[in-house]
């Protein structure tokens, strides 16, 4: 594995810090609305009610607020490439803000409040929120350029090669003081050996990129050599998937050859990759945990009678620990502790090391073939989804122990691990768990990942309790 790199949980902690600070900087705005309104010769401006509180208008603040966070998602505000960039950043709060004037006053229209929406209140709120947002968001920006946090948050590139197209990239980057990548040097390919600018640092040479990586700690790895051969292209993008590194291609007149690729600028230089998943967006990731937590609440609730009963049955047919305690790999590779009722002997694997279970397995405990058939087993599961190990639904996690092969030899393997493992997957509820095809299970959990939506996951938890797998 890769030297870890910080950046991901770095870019998250910011975003979440942001969007809590927007909840509060946009409910404070609001406020400043409402006390402009009623609280000033406003007040008796037009026929609104002479009996208006705060207390009976502080719901209306609070939806307005929410409204607001949600204007601004819509329109993408919590991208982690707006952390360095404060006047794009800007641009949509300004159009968010506004489209929020339209739905704020919509929804009065609709919903019929009481006490009803002031107009007046809503025209000096978007005034006084957009003003004290653009403050929040700009201090933000201005304590974290000035911190460490900026060097964590941005992108280190290198370069496959050398191009034009390269050339032009790496002065857009360089001349940009904020911007969120970082050109860290070039990797050097037989045909551009020699071009390479003066001004770029030489990291080493393609075939070996592995230690490139793994030494300088790269991000984000850009072919700019189009030349190279079609299996060296493939190459690279399969050493970028395994360490978790973004493979893009600085496109030409060449034939596209893998598929799913979505075009992106930087800088006015346009590049190829792939497109990001749903799950990366704060939102969702909220969404997601939101759901997780209170389902792991109810899971465990639910099920703490069931695991003390199989806990009885298991101390008596086999002394020793209830719990059956084994590390696996989790989001972005990182290793967890998973815990599950211990369905086989204690020396289970003292002769043959890490291995899947089969059907019939000899080293099963009678309540343990039981506790299986029905993945009664994996109750204790709730506990990893509440502290944040798995999810709800997910690709299965594995061995580490066993994707050491498995990334090697099966192709797209890596990439399932850019979401949390879950309790149950897509690849599960079609029958596709134990013993059983490694890449059909692959492109099942590569499609969960791809289409992630909250109804997908009902849909999956749903089907979990209708359909009766064949787990060993």
């Amino acid at each position: 594995m890769s030297a870890k790199r910080s950046y991901p949980r770095s870019q998250n902690l910011l975003l979440t810090l942001q969007l809590l600070g927007d909840l509060l900087f946009s409910y404070l705005g609001l406020c400043v609305g409402y006390a402009v309104r009623f609280n000033t010769h406003l007040k008796g401006v037009g026929v609104e009610s002479t009996k208006v509180t705060f207390d009976t208008y502080n719901q209306l603040l609070l939806l307005g607020s929410a409204l607001l966070i949600a204007s601004y998602a819509f329109l993408k505000l919590y991208d982690a490439r707006l952390l360095l960039r404060p006047q794009r950043a800007a641009n949509i709060i300004l159009r968010g803000t506004f489209f929020w004037f339209v739905l704020f006053l919509s929804t009065s229209l609709i919903l019929k409040f009481d006490p009803p929406i002031s107009r007046i209140f809503v025209a000096t709120s978007c005034l006084s929120t957009l003003v004290i947002m653009l403050l929040w968001r700009f201090g933000f920006f201005y304590v974290l350029s000035k911190s460490d946090w900026r060097e964590r948050i941005t992108h280190r590139v290198a370069l496959v090669g050398w191009s034009g197209e390269a050339e032009k990239l790496a002065q857009a980057i360089l001349h940009d003081k904020n911007h969120p990548y970082s050109v860290y040097g070039v990797i050097s390919t037989p045909a551009t050996e020699n071009q390479v600018s003066r001004e770029q640092r030489l990291l080493g040479s393609v075939e070996k990129l592995d230690d490139v990586i793994n030494e300088h700690l790269i991000d984000i790895i850009v072919v700019a050599d189009l030349e190279l051969p079609r299996d060296e292209l493939g190459r690279i993008a399969s050493v970028c998937e395994r360490r978790y590194v973004d493979f893009k291609v600085i496109p030409s007149f060449f034939q596209v050859f893998v598929s799913n690729l979505r075009m992106q600028t930087i800088s006015g230089v346009p590049l190829l990759g792939i497109e990001q998943i749903p799950l990366n967006a704060l939102p969702n990731k909220i969404l997601k945990r939101s759901t997780d937590i209170a389902g792991a609440i109810v899971g465990l609730a639910g099920s703490a009678p069931i695991i003390a009963l199989l806990a009885v049955l298991i101390k008596r047919e086999s002394p020793g620990p209830i719990l059956y305690r084994q590390t696996r790999t989790g989001l972005h590779g990182q290793t967890f502790a998973i815990y599950k009722l211990r369905s086989m002997r204690l020396d289970a694997e003292s002769n043959s090391g890490p291995q899947w279970a089969v059907a019939a397995d000899p080293r099963r405990l009678k309540i343990g073939a039981f506790m299986r058939e029905w993945n009664l087993d994996e109750l204790p599961q709730f506990w990893n989804i509440l502290t944040g190990d798995m999810s709800l639904v997910g690709p299965r996690p594995e061995r580490p122990e066993l994707i050491k092969q498995f990334e090697r030899e099966i192709p797209h393997y890596n990439p399932r691990h850019e979401v949390r493992p879950g309790l149950t997957g897509w690849a599960q509820v079609n029958g596709l768990r134990g013993n059983t095809s490694l890449v059909e299970r692959i492109r099942y959990d590569l499609y969960y990942i791809e289409n992630w939506s909250l109804w997908f996951d009902i849909q999956i938890m749903i089907l979990t309790f209708f359909r009766r797998q064949n787990a060993y």
